[in-house]
């Protein structure tokens, strides 16, 4: 089972509500062929997508956006992070990890996005992050992405989520040409997550563009 997607590490069990029975996150997860399990996992996306772009209703939106808390990353990581980065449930995996991120490690999602802004200015202003960007601003913004995942334009969310994703991507690669000298190894494990991040960063921005010219499944 996967454990983390790239750039973001995730740890822990969490909990699973009525919204999907254990038995049928077993039956998905192991009595599934690959083709079945692939087609699971877009069909969930699809429909918790549509639920919430359907509903119109805040408190569907703010259950959505808190799918981690309920669920587990786990879960999601069960579902959806062995699909593709450049497909709904890829992305949908990719925005729930960020946000699971920034919350389990707050310092350091704005010490990484800080140190990016200088270098990834545009990204910076598209991400639309909240000035200064501390880790309480960070944390409004993975929500603000999610909401707008079942609330407004979807392409946009991706768009700032990939934004985001390039300028904390350019803060790492920062920070690790600070750290060479003194802790290489620390500065190589920082440019291979800015790395993994960067592409993360470029399929949400994909996903964006094939969303818009729908065919983003």
């Amino acid at each position: 089972m996967p454990a983390s997607t790239p750039g973001f590490p995730s740890e822990g069990r969490h909990r699973r509500p009525a919204l999907f029975s254990p038995e049928t996150m077993d039956h998905q997860a192991g009595a599934l062929d690959p083709a079945e399990v692939a087609e699971a996992a877009h069909q969930t996306a699809a429909v918790i997508v549509g639920t919430g772009r359907a509903a119109r209703d805040p408190e569907v939106t703010a259950r959505l956006v808190a799918l981690v808390e309920e669920l587990g990353l786990d879960t999601l990581a069960e579902l959806w992070a062995d699909r593709p980065g450049r497909s709904l449930p890829g992305a949908l995996w990719r925005l729930y990890a960020l946000r699971e991120w920034v919350r389990r490690d707050p310092r350091e999602a704005s010490s990484d996005y800080a140190a990016g802004i200088r270098f990834a200015d545009v990204p910076h202003v598209v991400a639309g992050v909240a000035e200064p960007p501390g880790p309480d601003e960070l944390r409004d913004l993975t929500d603000a992405i999610l909401t707008g995942v079942f609330e407004g334009d979807l392409a946009i969310a991706l768009e700032r989520a990939g934004a985001f994703c390039r300028v904390v991507s350019a803060g790492r690669a920062a920070l690790a040409d600070e750290r060479d000298v003194d802790d290489p190894a620390d500065a190589t494990r920082r440019t291979r997550r800015a790395a993994a991040l960067l592409t993360t960063g470029e399929d949400l921005e994909r996903c964006a563009r094939l969303w818009r010219a729908g065919n983003l499944s």
